[in-house]
């Protein structure tokens, strides 16, 4: 079995932002969902636009160099 970095997609409030992907990107984020959609026993793949966001924190979150410079950083969080 396929063994996916994402899991299931939480529904949280979005923040809207537009982006340009190369085409090879969109061919890849079309190809994941299908694959998730498989892996998870779905009929129909998630839209691919909703890939994105869990992607790009799952990368923020095991990039170790990046963890430590925002630890640094002032934070307005609680």
């Amino acid at each position: 079995m396929t063994k996916l970095r994402l899991s299931a997609l939480l529904d949280d409030k979005p923040v809207k932002i537009t982006v340009e992907l190369p085409a090879a990107v969109h061919r890849d984020l079309v190809a994941y969902a299908e694959i998730l959609a498989r892996t998870a026993g779905e009929t129909a793949p998630p839209d691919p636009v909703k890939l994105v966001a869990p992607m790009l924190q799952r990368f923020m979150a095991t990039d170790k160099a990046f963890r430590k410079a925002r630890g640094q950083l002032p934070s307005s969080r609680p």
